[in-house]
């Protein structure tokens, strides 16, 4: 922690001598006391936001293979889903202690258990001493939804050597004090019609590739100061991840049974947003934040099974699908093909 202080520390000197927003009356106690604010945003943004992110990977990547068969050629499959994630209770909470902080501490008590972004709303009060005056910050609510639901479209078109390509997308969805957007783009090849006798059986396989971006962002911190508001009042979490997965289904007269595993790496990073306070004049706050998020990017491997059950009615069909591992998320869709 010794180390990161003094990082933050130089690092806002030189931003404030660089921008020209120090003068030779600045208070270099002030500074030191703004890197410890800055390590314990740190700190505090790495708890509360990344199991939001790890749950983002599960709701991006359940629902791609509807079903492994392979289409006529230039054939369209539209999907109307809906979503629905359920937040686990281990990940909703967290402990903080008063020596996991350099610059607050807790108002009441040496230890809270505070929610994460996919927590409650209940709040407890930090304090911290700024120059000669005192910080006072109430710690950010949770969505406070034991299930979380959203719909996106999804769509396919048949290509060339029973290939398919797919995308999905979500508009901005507003949840309870936070948004979510997905939207990606993958590959589905049909490999059963390499074996006829699986064909014959009428059982399907097929491998998928695919690539998606999700965003969420939450309502972060409204601290005020005499030296200005801070301006980090939303945290963002950007999540790339790369998927590849086999499944396989066997038709049942209008059913189709099917089951899969999913392998996916992601790359999450963080970012502080929202309107820039007027501590902007002194400090050029969010930017030093966001340099610093960077120390707690992450790169996370996820094996992930999937089972699901359809059942055609012409050219429509719905459909149910479990995604299961660390978390466990539902899709239900209804689809047509053209």
């Amino acid at each position: 922690m010794m180390r990161k202080s003094i990082h933050t520390v130089l690092f806002t000197a030189t931003l404030l001598v660089t921008t020209g927003k120090v003068t030779a009356q600045s208070d270099t106690a002030v500074i030191e006391q703004m890197g410890h604010l800055i390590n314990d945003a740190l700190f505090f943004s790495d708890q509360y936001i990344t199991p939001a992110t790890d749950a983002a990977i599960y709701q991006s990547v359940s629902g791609w293979v509807t079903t492994p068969q392979a289409h006529e050629l230039w054939d369209v499959s539209v999907g109307i889903h809906t979503n629905i994630f359920f937040t686990p209770k281990r990940d909703r909470e967290f402990t903080i202690n008063n020596n996991d902080f350099t610059f607050f501490q807790l108002e009441e008590g040496t230890s809270a258990t505070v929610p994460t972004a996919l927590g409650n709303d209940n709040q407890v009060y930090l304090s911290g001493q700024l120059g000669d005056d005192e910080v006072r910050l109430e710690t950010p609510q949770g969505i406070d939804m034991q299930t979380v639901v959203y719909p996106y479209l999804q769509a396919s078109l048949a290509l060339w050597f029973d290939t398919e390509v797919i995308v999905k997308y979500s508009s901005k969805v507003r949840l309870k004090k936070s948004n979510y957007q997905v939207y990606g783009v993958g590959l589905k090849h049909n490999i059963s019609n390499y074996f006829k006798s699986l064909e014959s059986k009428k059982i399907h396989l097929a491998i998928l590739a695919g690539y998606s971006k999700e965003e969420v962002s939450f309502n972060f911190l409204d601290i005020e100061t005499n030296y200005g508001t801070l301006g980090i009042s939303e945290i963002n979490g950007l999540v790339d991840t790369w998927q590849f997965q086999l499944n396989g289904a066997k038709e049942l007269g209008d059913f189709e049974l099917m089951g899969g595993f999913i392998i996916t790496t992601s790359d999450i990073e963080y970012a502080v947003g929202g309107e820039k306070g007027s501590i902007e004049e002194l400090l050029p706050l969010q930017q030093v934040l966001n340099v610093r998020l960077r120390e707690i990017y992450k790169t996370k491997v996820n094996y992930i099974g999937e089972g699901s059950i359809s059942y055609k009615i012409n050219n429509f069909s719905i459909q149910s699908i479990l995604a299961f591992g660390k978390f466990v998320n539902t899709n239900i869709s209804l689809q047509y093909l053209f």
